[in-house]
């Protein structure tokens, strides 16, 4: 769903989407995205079905998604600081790296509670953008005031983003320090 939310977003106009309803459509995807990997870790619990590879590439998938959305709203009228996106970027690449080292030497680090408060976080700071964005295209906002908000909302979004990935490491600085010595 990433290139479908990067291209309507885009591109919507050009398409024949008018501004009005583009953002309900980038809504719609947005909660199929966040309710089907509820859903996933909700039935990979359940029927015990949860493996290692899937602790690696669920966290991997949901940090692309979510990392094609900020990249997207770089752009367009939202037009957030490309640097807040590269906190995220950075953190989930670390993090990835790190966890992709661990498999590799046999120890699958697993998700943390503040990695998925990050996640949570991020989700709400983008359906609270695209819902700022309904009374925007009606009017009723000024572009400068909705840049404003989504600035500051994906800024809180980077900072929470960055202390989860020091959490992280922190908490598995030995796993990882022992993956680097056995290397």
């Amino acid at each position: 769903m990433s290139p479908v939310f990067l291209v309507l977003y885009l591109y919507a106009e050009s398409w024949g989407l008018p501004m009005g309803a583009l953002p309900y459509v980038l809504l719609v995807i947005l909660a199929i995205c966040e309710l089907s990997d509820i859903f996933d870790g909700f039935m990979a619990r359940r029927h015990n079905k949860v493996t290692d590879l899937g602790k690696v590439l669920d966290p991997m998938a949901d940090s692309l998604f979510r990392l094609t959305v900020f990249l997207s709203f770089t752009q367009g009228v939202i037009q957030i600081p490309l640097v807040l996106v590269l906190i995220l970027f950075l953190r989930d690449s670390i993090v990835n790296s790190l966890r992709t080292l661990c498999a590799l030497k046999g120890r699958a680090l697993a998700a943390r509670t503040s990695g998925k408060i990050k996640a949570v976080v991020q989700a709400i700071a983008v359906f609270f953008i695209l819902i700022l964005m309904i009374p925007y295209t009606l009017g009723c906002l000024s572009l400068d005031f909705f840049q404003q908000m989504s600035f500051y909302t994906v800024l809180i979004a980077a900072v929470y983003t960055l202390i989860s990935g020091i959490e992280y490491i922190w908490a598995n600085w030995e796993f990882i320090r022992d993956s680097f010595k056995k290397s």
